[in-house]
């Protein structure tokens, strides 16, 4: 079995990143149940016919969780290289995602934009899961 002493130490940054995104999709579910009940949208209904602002807020939430796989996927195996790059990689996501959030919750879908930039950690972690992968290829 393996033991965190396996890992290189700066692993723990990445770990921590994912501890502040656990803390990002609470802040983000908060956000729609505190609308649901503002604009009285009922459970099982997702989106609301009446109130486009609703329907932003929880957009927010949803498109996170749609991405989030795939940003733990990026962040941690890049990491396993890279954990520095990874972890600043982890940290735009988030911080673009907070932007992209605030935005978006004003009820103008356009203003989501200004987190637009998470993509940018993305693609940082990105290159060290790639980094990573010819390295063990023995291509670098």
């Amino acid at each position: 079995m393996a033991s965190l002493d396996s890992f290189d130490p700066e692993f723990g940054y990445p770990m921590l990143v994912f501890v502040l995104s656990i803390f990002q999709l609470a802040w983000m579910a908060y956000n729609v149940g505190a609308a649901r009940k503002k604009y009285d949208v009922k459970y099982p209904a997702v989106y609301s016919d009446k109130d486009q602002k609703f329907n932003c807020i929880q957009r927010v939430h949803q498109n996170t969780l749609e991405g989030y796989t795939q940003f733990l996927a990026l962040m941690f195996l890049g990491a396993l290289k890279h954990p520095i790059l990874s972890a600043i990689g982890g940290l735009i996501i988030i911080s673009g995602r907070f932007f992209y959030a605030l935005g978006y919750y004003t009820g103008d879908p356009a203003k989501r934009s200004r987190g637009v930039w998470f993509h940018l950690g993305e693609l940082l972690c990105l290159g060290c899961l790639i980094s990573g992968a010819l390295s063990l290829l023995g291509y670098l």
